[in-house]
């Protein structure tokens, strides 16, 4: 069945969820960390623990950014097929939501409009927005806003197939082991796998906003989630860097088909701090 749906709606679910998120961690990685802190084996990495969750418990009751930078908005958009948008162009609509949530929330703006010029746009636009059509009448919000401390020790592979899942491993491991303080461990690792150059990046960047504790769907891409997190927790990197027992909260993987000549891997580092937050209208 057909189903209108104003784009004035999605302004504000982007604006409420992007204020949301920044004040409080989704109860899945909030409970991560808690979790975290009780398995911790370094006296040093179970303060730091301590320290991250007395942090997102102030961050909530006095609704004040968890972290100071409060990211680049990233916003995914699934729209099923079945929805006839209405009001405001979508764009315009998302892009005043981010607008509306970074100026009334108080969250730090840190968008240049240029990447040469550097000059700040002064409201954290314009966002990222990825747009897809799926089956149904409803319209599917997930925020990501996404600090460039870990998004910077981000990577793309482009690996032969013969490397094969050996070679994922050592992409993946590699990136960690770069990565180390300056992503602000324990980290949420995403990985895209297979795709072409850019679709592998944007599976490892959705691949953040799943829920942590859950697996891939895909028996391999459990196993080999499983795995990683056991490597990557076994490198002695730690909370903050100082060195422990935990030093990933969770790797998720999304496979998808690829070229018989290629094998990208896109590893997108996340921090502690790993917001999304998602609502269907």
């Amino acid at each position: 069945m057909k189903r209108a749906i104003d784009t004035g709606e999605i302004r504000e679910a982007v604006k409420n969820l992007l204020m949301d998120v920044n004040y409080r961690l989704s109860p899945d990685v909030a409970n991560a960390i808690t979790s975290a802190e009780k398995a911790e084996k370094s006296e040093l990495g179970k303060k730091v623990l301590g320290t991250l969750t007395e942090n997102l418990r102030v961050a909530d009751e006095e609704q004040i950014p968890i972290c100071q930078d409060t990211g680049m908005a990233v916003i995914f958009l699934d729209i099923g097929q079945d929805v006839q948008l209405m009001g405001e162009y979508l764009e315009d609509a998302v892009n005043s939501g981010v607008r509306e949530a970074y100026t009334e929330g108080y969250l730090r703006k840190s968008v240049v409009s240029d990447p040469i010029e550097r000059k700040n746009s002064g409201d954290n636009t314009p966002a990222i927005i990825h747009t897809r059509i799926v089956k149904g009448n409803e319209v599917t919000i997930t925020v990501a806003p996404k600090g460039f401390g870990s998004e910077n020790m981000s990577r793309i592979f482009m690996l032969k197939p013969a490397q094969g899942i050996e070679g994922v491993k050592e992409a993946v491991l590699e990136t960690v082991k770069a990565a180390g303080p300056n992503a602000c461990p324990p980290f949420v690792v995403g990985v895209g796998i297979g795709g072409d150059f850019e679709e592998s990046a944007l599976m490892a960047k959705r691949a953040l906003t799943r829920e942590i504790g859950s697996h891939s769907e895909v028996a391999w891409a459990a196993d080999l989630e499983k795995e990683l997190l056991e490597e990557i927790n076994s490198l002695g990197i730690g909370p903050a860097g100082l060195g422990g027992s935990v030093t990933a909260l969770a790797v998720h993987i999304i496979p998808y088909a690829t070229h018989i000549a290629g094998l990208p891997v896109a590893v997108n580092m996340c921090c502690h701090v790993d917001r999304h937050g998602k609502v269907t209208l």
